[in-house]
């Protein structure tokens, strides 16, 4: 910026945008000075630089304020990790369903892990069938946002939070509006296990 500048010429660019052309680095540096404005490279690789004339403070506090905007709208999607084995007790099994029900009331994708050790390796369709069980237990709450897949020892499925429509309000007189009828659970179509597409 201005002084800083280490170009002879540059390609200026006006105040309004306007291609003013090549010009010596005094020469526009003189132009910014008439403007009360600042010289600044915004293409240093191009041959010569492209150098604009603005007001470089009230372009950076529109940068930051922009750059701060998209940060808000930015959603910070949470994934949390809840692990099983193939072979888990049914006790085990409710209580794991419902710490995954509640990461994803709470707005978080889940990524759940089916361990396999030792010989279970040769039986990974019983992790397989562990996850179709838990996606059709949770088709309220989530759809799958990763397919099942073998990673190494383990078998790996994300679920995501289904987008929910808003609650509808209180009435005028102040009662509460008539719930509207339940929609069917979504159904979500697997694709095949690694054995059945190894036979097909």
């Amino acid at each position: 910026m201005n002084e800083r500048i280490r170009a002879p010429q540059v390609r200026l660019v006006g105040a309004d945008g306007q291609q003013i052309g090549i010009v010596s680095i005094q020469e526009a540096m003189r132009r910014a000075r008439e403007l009360d404005l600042d010289l600044v490279e915004v293409a240093p690789q191009a041959n010569p630089p492209v150098c604009r004339i603005m007001d470089y403070g009230k372009f950076k506090y529109e940068r930051d304020v922009r750059q701060k905007e998209a940060r808000k709208k930015q959603s910070r999607v949470e994934v949390k990790e809840m692990k099983m084995r193939p072979k888990i007790d049914p006790h085990d099994y409710a209580t794991k369903k419902g710490h995954i029900e509640r990461f994803l009331n709470q707005g978080a994708r889940v990524k759940v892990t089916i361990m396999f050790r030792g010989r279970e390796m040769a039986h990974t369709e019983l992790g397989r069938k562990l996850l179709d069980r838990l996606t059709a237990d949770l088709s309220e709450l989530a759809t799958v946002d990763a397919y099942p897949k073998l990673d190494g020892r383990n078998m790996v499925m994300v679920l995501a939070p289904l987008k929910r429509p808003p609650v509808r309000g209180a009435g005028k007189d102040g009662e509460q509006s008539a719930p509207e009828q339940a929609e069917e659970p979504t159904v979500v179509a697997l694709p095949p296990t690694a054995d059945e597409s190894a036979k097909g």
